[in-house]
């Protein structure tokens, strides 16, 4: 459900502002509306330098857990601590460069070994020219005696494929040999190796600094705390209304109806500040908190990676939550499959106690434990048909019922989706604004009813109601009317207007819903093909064992087979039954029940500190 909002409207000096902001920001209640805020320079800098404290902290205990890195004597502030990190990390990021600059060269010059690099350049101060060459082994073997002819040749290294040589000539003097040149060395082998080792010593050097910050981690944690707070009022100040010539400043801000009782003590013992409470309108901006139980809270993360439902609509989140278990469940739609994402959803809920992650962990274990039942259901176990080793019991047959289940199910949640909107309507605008979503819920209710249910069993025929039935004709016609003629609120006495947008909007749902209505054989779809893969890899795996190989070679050969045909599979089965549901629910489900996306969360004010 979405949490009542209460609507504050704050006038006060603009001294104070300051000062208000802060006890708002230890109150930790209120969402102050910052609409149209833009940046500026400084702000920008504040952003970047808490971004780079986040990053910082994520590499040093990053490298910190891999064993690189031990920790120091901590600074004395967070704001020393980070100085020294971008210091350092400037230079390590130089260091590194000149590394890879200084190995790339190494390589060039190692065949060369070492020589000395002035009486080289004497050499040449004399007019002398040495040219620096390599060329394939049988290519030296074969032309070096027609270039010792022309030129004097000597050869440095060889190794199995190729010849380094040096060819002397006068300076200026243009060679015609058949080989590769590199520029004359400006150091030699061990001069590039001297100088890697002094760039990884200072490397070191620098990890000294890198143990001191990760010492303070608790000091940068709460210097990136006070810079979103500064960035926090900057933006609040930015967006403030002026008044009396800059004197004043209007606010306006929310609270949750239910703890607005602790605002309002704020502001009563607040000097000078004038704050008029009100309730949400429809024109308002109202940010959006959603309240909800275990199981539905579980789901927000779903909902929330599309957006949250606007103020004053449905929460739908309660209502798709066991749609998408189930669809997750039919997608993968393998016991075995489920027993190891479970195992996964549990170890992560051993591991993580709170947070984010142990949400995506009952995520997780709720989803896979839909996968084991309907895996069960269907008898399908790594590929395998349990129906072979327990001919006794009757398994669902997947591949040759559930294409028009699939397609059942899909009308199903599409009727649970305009019931929802129609009650939505009814409480947000009253009946009369629901007429023409009444009207297409019964029509698509009652076909489905007379004529969808016989489809997926002949014994469920409802008496009285079937496709002949007078019932059936009067539901239908009831529908038809409340859609062609009473589908435009205000001008229900002009006939033209309704019918024709009436004929318009069923023309709309019923091509639409065809549509939609078929979007869901997706879950027939990608359950048979995880399932087929799975047959698939277990035949493979049969294949390659030798004809009366005991257990022990039927495990050698097959297990690698399975582990990693099947590692594949589950791969991405598994993104697959998460995606496609995600699409039914955003496309489908979300259409049909009227959504409406919210344009803001609730966000109040708080000490940014207390969350790190």
């Amino acid at each position: 459900m979405i949490a009542r909002m209460t609507k504050y409207d704050f006038v006060l000096y603009a001294a104070q502002s300051d000062d208000f902001i802060a006890r708002l920001r230890e109150l930790g209640l209120v969402d102050i509306t910052t609409t149209g805020w833009e940046p500026s320079e400084e702000d920008r800098q504040l952003l970047l330098d808490v971004e780079a404290i986040g990053k910082a902290r994520e590499a040093l205990k990053s490298r910190a857990a891999e064993g690189s890195l031990t920790a120091g004597q901590p600074y004395a502030s967070g704001v020393e601590a980070f100085e020294a990190y971008q210091k350092a990390h400037a230079l390590a990021a130089a260091a590194h460069a000149e590394i890879g600059r200084l190995e790339k060269q190494a390589d060039e010059l190692r065949p060369w070994g070492a020589f000395d690099v002035k009486a080289l350049a004497a050499i040449a101060e004399r007019g002398i020219a040495l040219h620096y060459l390599s060329t394939s082994r049988a290519t030296f073997d074969k032309e070096v005696e027609a270039w010792r002819a022309l030129y004097t040749i000597e050869e440095i290294n060889r190794t199995e494929a190729t010849v380094w040589f040096v060819a002397i000539a006068r300076t200026g003097e243009e060679i015609t040999i058949d080989a590769q040149e590199m520029k004359a060395p400006t150091m030699d082998i061990v001069e590039a190796e001297r100088r890697i080792a002094a760039e990884q010593a200072q490397l070191t050097e620098l990890d000294q600094t890198f143990g001191r910050v990760l010492a303070s981690d608790a000091l940068l944690a709460a210097y990136a705390g006070s810079l979103k707070e500064q960035l926090q009022g900057a933006r609040v100040k930015a967006t403030a209304t002026a008044a009396a010539d800059g004197s004043l400043v209007v606010m306006e801000g929310w609270a949750e109806t239910a703890t607005s009782k602790a605002v309002d003590q704020l502001l009563e013992e607040y000097p000078n500040v004038v704050y008029l409470k009100s309730d949400p309108t429809p024109e308002d901006n109202t940010p959006v908190k959603l309240q909800n139980r275990f199981f539905a809270r579980i789901f927000e993360m779903v909902g929330d990676m599309y957006a949250r439902p606007k103020y004053g609509t449905l929460d739908l989140t309660p209502f798709f939550a066991p749609f998408y278990m189930l669809f997750f469940g039919i997608c993968l739609n393998d016991a075995g499959y489920g027993l190891i994402l479970l195992m996964a959803g549990l170890v992560m809920l051993t591991k993580f106690k709170g947070g984010m992650m142990r949400r995506a962990a009952w995520f997780a274990t709720m989803c896979a434990t839909s996968t084991t039942l309907f895996g069960l259901f269907c008898g399908s176990f790594f590929g395998m048909n349990l129906g072979e080793f327990f001919p006794s019991i009757s398994f669902f047959d997947f591949q040759g019922q559930f294409f028009s289940w699939a397609l059942a199910i899909g009308v199903l949640q599409i009727i649970f989706g305009l019931a929802l909107n129609v009650y939505m309507t009814i409480r947000c605008f009253g009946v009369k604004y629901c007429f023409a979503t009444l009207g297409w819920l019964i029509l698509l209710a009652s076909g489905a009813v007379a004529g969808g249910l016989p489809m997926l069993n002949e014994a469920w025929v409802i008496p009285g109601f079937t496709t002949s039935s007078p019932a059936f004709y009067g539901a239908m016609g009831a529908g038809l009317v409340l859609m062609l003629f009473l589908n435009t609120p205000g001008k229900f006495l002009n006939p033209l207007v309704n019918i024709g947008s009436g004929i318009w909007n069923l023309y709309n749902n019923v091509t639409g819903v065809l549509s939609d209505v078929l979007s869901y054989i997706r879950l027939f779809a990608i359950g048979l093909s995880g399932g087929a893969l799975a047959m698939v890899f277990n035949s493979l795996a049969e294949g390659f064992v030798p004809e009366g190989a005991n257990i022990v070679v039927r495990i050698l050969v097959m297990l690698p087979i399975l582990l990693i045909g099947h590692g594949i599979n589950l791969f991405m089965s598994t993104i697959s039954s998460f995606v496609h549901p995600l699409r039914l629910t955003f496309v489908e489900f979300y259409k049909n029940a009227g959504f409406e996306m919210a344009s803001r969360n609730f966000e109040p004010l708080q000490k940014e500190s207390d969350n790190e």
